[in-house]
């Protein structure tokens, strides 16, 4: 299935030269590996919003903790680190 588009004269030059100095073989390769890192992007924005929605819903249940406790288990895990490096 063939597909047209009008990139605009920047984005033309940009895969012309692409083509033209060997990094690719055709126009239609540029525009493959873009529609490649445009799929590898929206996986990663995916992953992100089901991380951030993860802590929403932990913090929505009650498993959240302040900054201060926050700071005082990761002084606990530098002071028994210190702890064990002197042994």
């Amino acid at each position: 299935m063939a597909i047209s588009a009008e990139l605009g004269e920047n984005l033309e030059k940009v895969v012309s030269d692409l083509v033209e100095n060997g990094r690719y073989n055709s126009k239609s390769e540029v525009l493959r590996e873009g529609v490649r890192l445009v799929q590898e992007r929206e996986a990663h924005l995916r992953e992100l919003e089901a991380k951030i929605q993860a802590g929403v819903d932990d913090f929505e249940a009650g498993r959240s903790s302040t900054i201060d406790q926050a700071f005082q288990r990761v002084r606990k895990q530098i002071a028994a680190g210190a702890t064990q490096k002197a042994s």
